[in-house]
């Protein structure tokens, strides 16, 4: 299995349309993906605008087909203007 988790720093005026956004990307994530175990939004409880992406994925080639879906491209093209800063990204991997 392989983890991510990208942290995602949005301007405070744009929080709400941000979500709209990213929720709709999570709900088609989770109807189309099967190899995507876990793909969820957080909230920062300290750092206002400041969202984690938990995700965790069966495979390297699950990982690879998220990446390239159309949907995702698009939800990526329609978040950038909304972002304070660029995605920090880390990958992980299981122990099992």
């Amino acid at each position: 299995m392989i983890g991510v988790v990208a942290v995602l720093k949005v301007q405070p005026d744009k929080t709400a349309d941000f979500e709209k956004i990213f929720l709709d990307l999570q709900n088609r994530v989770k109807a189309n993906e099967p190899g995507c175990l876990v793909y969820q939004l957080t909230r920062s409880r300290t750092e206002a605008g400041t969202y984690k992406v938990l995700e965790l994925y069966a495979s390297q080639d699950a990982l690879k087909h998220h990446g390239g879906t159309d949907y995702f491209k698009a939800a990526g093209a329609a978040m950038g203007p909304l972002m304070a800063d660029r995605p920090e990204i880390e990958y992980l991997d299981a122990v099992e």
